[in-house]
């Protein structure tokens, strides 16, 4: 890691009360680091303790969302290596550096995971679960904790699935999908999270049923024949059902057996159409993936650069 630059971003809406300990933390642990905080429009004290600690602060002039503070700060990063961690007190500094050991394992995307027994309630941790079970459906792999915004990446990847990020709070469940999508390498750390300074702002309701969709809709674009194929599965299979249960009691193919089975066959195809164009949005990535291992294989001292 001694030849790659670090930089550390911090989404911070009113976290007034985390913040003053939180910064001279980070930097007493990792002075050369930037630290870059994104200030998305707080009305509180934020933006006084950042000048106050002398860190870099990005200005949102109203909330636009933590996906929104995340590609800011992304795109104003020096470092080859982002991290990225909450502001309000959750993730330790002292974690950090787990992160970065992983990473020079050779990683592109080191995760903190949770553990189960320092999140917040038994009902997020269920709703956690269903989340990583589902994703780990959809792409393959055995995902850990889809939620979490304590990582690390590589800066040049993770700059191109900054349009496909949303500005809400579901950041961390696109950038863990495309990175396994484009065959990226992602590994998981244990950390602990610590009871967070201040209310939080994620509703379990409301922010629960849009991760849910989020879960469907990223992997209708990350995985699509994994999320299409068990949909015309199933459909031919209610249509057989039902076609053998009129041909028993009556010798007839109703219309409702066609109509299942046609459902099928068109859902099939839009997963196999749905799933070259979702090649394409990683085209790019692979590209550079395959640049990146040549280079380094003809020039193993090289050191890494945006």
């Amino acid at each position: 890691m001694e030849q790659q630059r670090v930089s550390i971003i911090i989404p911070a809406k009113n976290e007034a009360l985390s913040l003053p300990a939180l910064l001279p933390r980070i930097k007493e642990l990792h002075p050369e680091f930037e630290i870059i905080v994104v200030d998305d429009g707080s009305t509180d004290d934020t933006a006084a303790i950042c000048q106050q600690h002398g860190v870099k602060m990005i200005h949102h002039p109203y909330s636009m969302g933590n996906g929104a503070a995340i590609k800011s700060g992304s795109r104003a990063a020096t470092g080859d290596v982002l991290v990225f961690m909450d502001a309000d007190g959750q993730h330790r500094p002292g974690d950090i550096q787990g992160l970065l050991d992983k990473f020079a394992e050779g990683y592109d995307m080191v995760v903190g995971a949770r553990q189960s027994d320092t999140q917040a309630s038994i009902g997020r941790r269920l709703a956690n679960n269903i989340y990583n079970s589902l994703a780990s459906i959809m792409t393959g792999y055995n995902i850990k904790d889809l939620t979490s915004g304590f990582r690390a990446v590589r800066a040049r990847h993770f700059r191109k699935f900054l349009y496909l990020l949303p500005n809400g709070f579901s950041y961390p469940t696109t950038s863990t999908m495309a990175f396994f999508r484009s065959g990226l390498p992602v590994a998981y750390v244990p950390i602990r999270a610590d009871k967070r300074a201040g209310k939080s702002k994620i509703r379990m309701v409301r922010d629960g049923t849009r991760f849910l969709l989020i879960i469907i809709k990223i992997g209708a674009l990350f995985s699509p024949m994994r999320f299409f194929l068990p949909i015309s599965l199933l459909s031919f299979m209610v249509g057989l059902v039902y076609y053998s249960y009129t041909y028993y009691l009556y010798h007839s193919f109703t219309n409702m057996s066609a109509l299942m089975f046609t459902t099928s066959i068109l859902v099939f195809l839009i997963g196999i159409l749905s799933e070259q164009i979702s090649a394409l949005h990683y085209r790019g990535a692979d590209q550079d993936h395959r640049f990146t291992a040549r280079d380094q294989q003809s020039n193993p001292d090289a050191g890494e650069s945006d």
